[in-house]
């Protein structure tokens, strides 16, 4: 009890300081650009972190599992081109949208398969699934573009269903409290905790660990076919290009948001928060006409320092209490 209270008040922390830069980012981009503190801006800006974050939900729960999918962006480039040639056969919206969820869970499933059943590490499976499906993506399109998407289609990725709340941020809205629910109050989550703190005592206590796995591989896919929807509506066209470098977003995304990339750690606020700040910092970079190299180096840089901070911390712990010891 007294460990599940210790983890309980660190992601309290951890929060309070996402929320903390939250704060802060939006103070700074306030002070430093007129157009930024304007209710239709904001709106837009929440654009710059749905599709990410949906992603993020699923690879959250994936990650604290022990696990990692690298291919989320190439899957999600795959599920467009399913789409765009579906748009082209004359498929209406509703069928485009089954088909890219139906290739994202197919995805997902080749990749816990390769995982559970075949026993290839989960990040060596899933960059060579990244390197496969955006080959095939480049394959069957090349240096082309699919644009002749049906009326309607549109919605999903710049439709507003209520004021400014646009449709893309109440499906993230929702998926955050389904996700939070599963993970924080029922049994399925604990499992999850439990699986990613340590798997073979996960096992001999009788859970399905590879079932778990295979599964959350498959959600996970199943959000890339749904992120791919609201992005390809979002740019109304298909190229092979379409996410690259999102796996890097994503990733930083879930570990900034408190998720151990050992497994066994993290909240859905937390990455939610970090989806947010994440967001917001990278539209107001982009409002300062600050270059996309130089975001990606931004993101880097964030990436590594997160990583690095609490390893580096618990070895000034051990190395302080190993002197006090000798002394």
């Amino acid at each position: 009890m007294n460990r599940i209270h210790h983890i309980a008040m660190r992601a309290l922390r951890w929060e309070s300081i996402l929320g903390a830069a939250i704060l802060v980012v939006l103070i700074v981009n306030t002070l430093t650009s007129p157009y930024f503190l304007n209710a239709q801006t904001l709106a837009d800006a929440t654009f710059n972190f749905t599709e990410k974050g949906l992603v993020a939900l699923p690879m959250a729960l994936l990650m604290i599992a022990g696990d990692i999918d690298i291919s989320v962006a190439a899957i999600m480039a795959l599920c467009s081109i399913a789409m765009g040639y579906g748009a082209l056969a004359g498929w209406p919206p509703s069928a485009l949208v089954m088909a890219s969820l139906a290739v994202g869970i197919g995805c997902g499933a080749c990749n816990g398969w390769l995982v559970t059943v075949c026993r290839v590490p989960a990040l060596v499976a899933t960059i060579g699934t990244m390197s496969l499906f955006r080959g095939i993506a480049y394959g069957v399109l090349g240096d082309q573009a699919l644009k002749n998407y049906p009326r309607g289609f549109e919605f999903f990725g710049q439709g507003y269903v209520a004021g400014l709340f646009s449709l893309e941020l109440v499906l993230l809205i929702v998926a955050a409290l389904l996700s939070a629910t599963l993970l924080h109050q029922t049994v399925i989550g604990r499992r999850i905790y439990a699986i990613g703190a340590n798997n073979v005592a996960a096992r001999m206590s009788g859970i399905a660990v590879n079932g778990y796995r295979f599964w959350l591989f498959a959600a996970t896919g199943a959000a890339s076919g749904l992120a791919s929807v609201l992005l390809t509506s979002r740019l109304s066209s298909t190229r092979p290009t379409l996410a690259a470098g999102w796996e890097l977003e994503i990733i930083t995304i879930v570990i900034l948001g408190g998720v151990s990339v050992n497994g066994g750690r993290g909240t859905i606020p937390g990455v939610m928060l970090a989806a947010i700040l994440l967001g917001l910092l990278t539209f107001g970079l982009g409002m300062h006409n600050i270059p996309g190299i130089v975001m990606s180096m931004i993101i880097g840089i964030l990436l590594i320092t997160i990583v690095a901070i609490p390893n580096l911390t618990s070895r000034l712990a051990a190395f302080r209490d190993s002197t006090i010891d000798r002394s």
